[in-house]
């Protein structure tokens, strides 16, 4: 697969939310009994449900298909989710026809352009079986349905709601936003279990004076030092998952929980103010992420400052990674939906050509040289007020049923064996 084919399926593909065996077989020959069943040995028990080791390793060869870079541990928390999902639709006593399924997957392959023979044909190729296909889009069909059933009722969209962001989308002017930030480790089921209790003691308590307290005491992120507290920033250049939660927010009000990779991250509305400035939704980002070996360490953090000192732009990375593994430095071109949470809300800071060096990966190890490279924004002339309604409402119920999930989680029986 091209590197061009790989961005125009996964652009495309990413917009649906959204093998290894034979790979296996062939590479090392056929297993002998044991090596079988360690394939197929659970990895973890769901209250009465497990997950296999072969189901994980086809779930990080999806994930990588569609362009993720998948720890173990988030390919594992996906499975467990949609264990409880799977389970809740079980209580519900909803089901899917083999045509249901059918038509979730020609969606889901219609959103990178492909019909679905030739998605199904694609995922093979790259080592993810049908059935891995078809499983991971029904339970997101499922889950739909419930998370439609139990909140819709819920997620009723004022009038002034739409007005918002109506005004958001006019050419006329804009809205800019105040916002403090909290990031909560989540880099294991029983730290992100901890952050799931602690952010909702938090979220209980949505005062201005106590989400700063808790930011500077208990946030991973470097914004701890500032209590939180964010620079103004046009809501439409926000992460759509963040975008249309804070225009329905007052000042006080809390997010519900956003998970990143590693990191569960809460956002409070400080103050909103109006601009002449249009302030469309950002369309498209180009940035490039440059990886910078020692984490937070003083050698990393000197490097990262030297490097922004010599460049000017992203395409002055080229010759700082000249010489370096190909993986070292990454420029992408993405719909802002595409990009990952915690990566998408550092650029909503950032102009072209600035840096942040908040994130990182590899469990820390690794630092991450952010750098902005543009924004492209989508035509906003002709809104249409149901069509924003809907936007909203669906938004709302996804980060209802987010919570939802999240308590299920947290009440489950999930042993790792």
């Amino acid at each position: 697969m091209t590197r061009k084919f790989r961005a125009d399926l996964i652009a495309g593909l990413k917009k649906a939310s959204l093998g290894l065996l034979c790979a296996v077989l062939v590479g090392t020959g056929v297993p002998d009994r044991a090596a079988a069943q360690n394939l197929f040995a659970p990895v973890a028990y769901v209250n009465d449900n497990v997950v296999t080791g072969f189901e994980l390793n086809q779930r990080i060869q999806l994930m990588t298909v569609l362009g993720a870079t998948p720890t173990r541990q988030a390919a594992l928390d996906a499975l467990i989710e949609e264990r409880l999902k799977k389970e809740m639709a079980d209580r519900f006593g909803l089901s899917l026809t083999d045509e249901q399924v059918a038509a979730g997957i020609q969606e889901f392959a219609g959103r990178g352009g492909l019909k679905p023979e030739q998605f199904l044909s694609l995922m093979a190729r790259e080592g993810v079986s049908a059935q891995t296909v078809r499983d991971f889009v029904a339970t997101g069909l499922l889950w739909r349905e419930i998370a439609r059933g139990l909140f819709a009722n819920k997620a009723q969209i004022s009038d002034l709601e739409v007005d918002r962001a109506m005004q958001n989308n006019g050419p006329s002017g804009g809205l800019r936003v105040l916002l403090s930030e909290l990031f909560l480790p989540a880099r294991t089921p029983e730290e992100r279990a901890k952050s799931e209790a602690l952010a909702k003691q938090i979220a209980a308590r949505p005062s201005i004076s106590a989400f700063a307290a808790a930011a500077s005491e208990y946030s991973v992120a470097p914004s701890r030092e500032k209590a939180g507290r964010m620079d103004w920033v046009a809501i439409g250049d926000l992460p759509p998952a963040l975008r249309n939660t804070v225009a329905g927010l007052k000042p006080g009000e809390i997010t519900a929980p956003l998970s990143t990779q590693n990191a569960i991250g809460l956002f409070q509305l400080r103050s909103v103010a109006e601009t002449t400035r249009p302030t469309p939704k950002a369309d498209a980002i180009t940035y490039a992420a440059y990886y910078i070996a020692g984490g937070r360490s003083e050698a990393a953090l000197k490097r990262a400052a030297e490097v922004k000192a010599s460049v000017d732009s992203c395409d002055d990375l080229y010759g700082i990674a000249k010489g370096e593994p190909e993986e070292v430095l990454q420029i992408d071109t993405l719909p802002a939906g595409d990009i990952p949470t915690d990566v998408a809300v550092e650029l909503a800071k950032l102009d072209p050509g600035e840096v942040s060096t908040a994130l990182t990966r590899a469990n820390g190890e690794t630092l991450v040289f952010l750098m902005m490279c543009g924004r492209t924004y989508e035509n906003t002339g002709n809104v249409d007020r149901e069509q924003i309604r809907n936007q909203l409402q669906s938004q709302r119920i996804g980060a209802l049923a987010d919570s939802y999930l999240a308590e299920l989680k947290a009440d489950a029986t999930i042993v790792i064996p």
